[in-house]
């Protein structure tokens, strides 16, 4: 049935993704030509080797206050469009779809790792600016999403085929045109800089709020690290009510869904119309259990670099194991025998600790 269909699609996605998969089940020709396109490869050379059918999307939340009313702005105290000017990747992750489009992965990018950011241009085209030491969020600040995808490409050498960004205002619609997201913290919340105030047990966010959850990273000393396990759980809760709400059910309630989001998202301009109908016809069997959502691997969360200051840092001899069997489209879970038994059953080895929806539950822990 084209409902189940459409839930394995969302099952392997977050909120920028959700947009992008599930276009085709609510007539992507009524919707597409409200999506921006921006052109983020056309510039780009030196790219690496594409070696499967494997596909790369990075999908990038923007601190870009574009859409926001202004009441909106005051709520969560971010300053204005002019302020903003420029714009940061508050969010980053990569989604890599399987060749035979029955797996996923979902790999948190810490926005403060460190980086050798490439040569580029100053903002205003004037300057050549030699390549240097930096955080991954800076690369974003200075160049936008094609520096973005250059200096993850030369960090990983892992080629990017499609990009997705998705800014404040299209996050909070997405939130609000679900109704609300359930979130759990099993402590008070206070952060000062995000301004969220949470007493510890379960409460169901609005877009604003939900907006200021998952930025937090000040309150319990984990900065960014925290941040991406917490924004990892609150997509598992969007998955969820996605599900349960009878949004994806219902033709004219996803319509309405979408057209309450998604003139907010950007894409590359190389993803068409039946790039999108095919991904989904595509990926119709893929299963919850196959799509699983983990943190790139990290040696130090509290790293210093001389130039740049505090980042995060990659533990570099795992990273590179993830990023080869991601550009090799192999599994991240090793399945190893205790014997040369043959009814021996296999012992699953995950040393990239990866999570599916349902083993990311809002629960407060007791």
């Amino acid at each position: 049935m084209k409902s189940t269909r459409a839930i394995r699609i969302i099952t392997s996605l977050s909120l920028g993704v959700v947009i992008l998969a599930s276009l085709s089940w609510v007539g992507l020709g009524q919707v597409s030509g409200q999506i921006s396109r921006i052109d983020v490869f056309g510039k780009l050379t030196d790219r690496p080797e594409k070696t499967s059918r494997a596909l790369n999307y990075l999908v990038v939340g923007s601190d870009s206050r574009e859409g926001l009313s202004k009441k909106e702005i005051q709520a969560l105290r971010v300053g204005s469009t002019a302020v903003a000017a420029g714009g940061r990747s508050d969010t980053m992750f990569l989604i890599h779809i399987s060749k035979s489009r029955d797996a996923a992965f979902i790999v948190s990018l810490p926005r403060d790792t460190l980086v050798q950011v490439p040569a580029h241009k100053s903002q205003d085209g004037t300057t050549d600016i030699s390549e240097r030491p930096g955080k991954l969020n800076a690369a974003f600040a200075f160049g936008g999403a094609p520096l973005l995808i250059q200096t993850i490409e030369t960090k990983t050498n892992l080629k990017i085929d499609h990009y997705v960004e998705v800014n404040f205002a299209g996050f909070t619609r997405v939130v609000d045109a679900l109704g609300g997201i359930e979130v759990c913290t099993s402590v008070d919340i206070d952060d000062p800089k995000s301004h969220l105030v949470l007493s510890a047990g379960t409460h169901t966010l609005g877009g604003i709020e939900a907006l200021k959850y998952v930025r937090t990273r000040d309150y319990d000393g984990r900065g960014d690290i925290g941040r991406m396990e917490r924004q990892q759980k609150f997509v598992s809760s969007v998955l969820r009510k996605a599900t349960s709400s009878g949004v994806l059910l219902n033709p004219i309630k996803l319509a309405n869904f979408y057209n309450a989001t998604i003139s907010t998202v950007k894409m590359d301009s190389g993803v068409s119309k039946n790039d999108l109908l095919t991904l989904a016809k595509q990926m119709r069997n893929l299963s919850s259990g196959n799509v699983r959502t983990l943190t790139v691997p990290i040696s130090n969360p509290n790293g210093r670099d001389p130039v740049v200051g505090s980042v995060v840092i990659w533990d570099e001899e795992l990273a590179a194991d993830l990023w080869t069997r991601i550009r090799d489209d192999k599994a991240l879970i090793d399945e190893v025998k205790p014997s040369p038994s043959a009814t021996a059953a296999p012992i699953k080895i995950d040393k990239f600790k990866t999570k599916t929806a349902a083993e990311n539950p809002c629960a407060p822990k007791k």
